[in-house]
């Protein structure tokens, strides 16, 4: 994570998450002007030109000025503190609106699909696209690629699976411009108009299959899963620095927004004391906050050494390899 207070950083815990809510403001208002510009250009060269794909690319990076206005909402109720309504903060509504941009494109992908499969079986006759449309396709590969160094960038830098999310989107966005652009060539060097319809069908499939990715993703840490076994490896190896900390077990981790909760049991000598046994635990915690700084809480449950229950949740060490 970017943004931790350590001895070379005086930044207060407040003034780290004001730094980053500002990144992620700042990444979302650079994603709504650019997006603003190129669907505009592209929806009005698309009708002018002529060409359904060009007019497809538009209204997938119209999708993209909504998906900016939603991250800039979200960022600013992430930002809130914790409630008695909301113990853990509203840190996840960064996930929330990560499966509501999946939708959103999804929709969009839907509709560009019907949109071209109609046009393709048209009676009308079709006409060729002017060469405004291979213009402005190009312009749109260099902007769209901007676009998703600067939501990478500070999506990395934030920390924020969101931004991540919106920059794996513009990805896609550049892959299917460039198939526009592409499949233009091949309309203006066969004069075939129709390859412009079928063109904007794969670009259409290609969105949607974007979609899947990004809401699969979101719905694994909406379920508190994970497919990244490092933090559970970091966490292992920090409790294992704790020499009275045993056997430690049921672990689980909760992202909330760019935060975990930990939550696992340990083992002690079964004739330590409360208070001896409280040390250790406050020991483990405090090892685990220096290995992974984006920690928000560790809750541990202490155990007697050799205690066997029946406990069908959560890692061990040996689950991590």
């Amino acid at each position: 994570m970017e943004f931790c207070a350590s001895a070379a950083d005086p930044k207060s815990g407040i003034e780290v998450m004001e730094d980053r809510i500002r990144l992620i403001k700042t990444a979302s208002w650079i994603a709504f002007g650019g997006n603003f510009l190129l669907a505009a250009m592209k929806i009005l060269v698309g009708f002018t030109a002529g060409s359904l794909a060009v007019l497809s690319d538009g209204i997938d990076s119209s999708t993209d000025v909504l998906i900016a206005l939603m991250t800039l909402v979200a960022a600013g109720i992430s930002s809130k503190p914790s409630d008695k309504e909301h113990p853990y903060g509203h840190g996840r509504i960064e996930t929330v609106a990560s499966a509501a941009i999946a939708f959103i494109v999804f929709f969009a992908g839907g509709q560009v699909f019907v949109s071209a499969l109609k046009g393709i079986f048209s009676r009308e006759t079709a006409s060729m696209p002017s060469s405004l449309a291979l213009w402005v396709t190009g312009v749109s590969i260099a902007g769209k690629l901007a676009l998703t160094y600067s939501q990478f960038y500070l999506g990395k830098k934030s920390n924020s699976a969101m931004l991540i999310a919106n920059a794996k989107n513009m990805r896609g966005d550049v892959i299917t411009s460039a198939a526009v652009l592409i499949g233009l060539g091949l309309t203006f060097l066969t004069g075939i108009p129709v390859i412009d319809k079928v063109l904007a069908m794969l670009v259409a499939l290609w969105i949607i299959k974007n979609a899947v990715g990004i809401f699969m993703e979101a719905n694994t840490e909406l379920m508190d899963g994970t497919t990244d076994h490092g933090p559970y490896r970091d966490l292992f190896k920090a409790v294992s620095e704790v020499p009275l900390a045993g056997n430690p077990h049921r672990v689980r981790l909760r992202r909330i927004g760019s935060m975990f909760v930990a939550d696992m049991d340990i083992e002690v000598a079964p004739d330590m004391t409360v208070r001896e046994a409280h040390e250790i635990s406050q020991q483990v915690e405090t090892s685990i906050k220096q290995a992974l700084p984006e920690i928000y809480d560790v809750i541990v449950h202490i155990e007697p050494h050799g205690n066997v229950e029946e406990e069908k949740f959560g890692l061990t060490s040996k689950d991590t390899h």
